[in-house]
């Protein structure tokens, strides 16, 4: 079983938030060959962090032990999906359901998922309850 891991889950592993215990015993919980994210998911980690710090929500060594612990992860334990053209035009359909409520963002992580057969594995309830309309397995965690 594949499992895709968007950037909340990840984000609330790997910096310290209500969820971060749950998310790690989760993540601990599961076997890494299961476990995958996309090139865009990288991109988000590092903007959401960038983003708490600015906030004053993390320092800067937080950042900088979240993201190296993020890279470990992306080369020991992760399996990491290329984002094509083609998910792009599959994340504007998706988006064109404007009664979805999607961003570009979560569009593209749903097709992703929908290019590789994924489980989508989220914290945004709004992308967890949008997969099944557009076909797609997810877990709302």
């Amino acid at each position: 079983m594949s499992l895709y891991l968007d950037t909340s889950v990840l984000v609330a592993a790997l910096t310290n938030e209500e969820e971060t215990t749950r998310m790690q015993d989760w993540l601990g919980a599961q076997a890494p060959e299961d476990l995958s994210i996309s090139d865009w998911v990288v991109t988000e980690f590092s903007s959401a962090l960038s983003i708490k710090l600015r906030m004053g929500q993390i320092t800067v060594t937080d950042r900088a032990n979240s993201l190296a612990m993020f890279t470990r992860l992306r080369t020991e334990s992760f399996g990491v999906m290329p984002v094509t053209s083609q998910n792009f035009r599959t994340a504007a359909r998706f988006s064109d359901q404007y009664a979805l409520g999607l961003r570009a963002g979560a569009a593209l992580h749903l097709a992703v998922c929908a290019d590789h057969g994924a489980t989508l594995c989220t914290l945004d309830r709004r992308l967890a309850e949008a997969g099944p309309q557009v076909g797609l397995a997810t877990t709302l965690l």
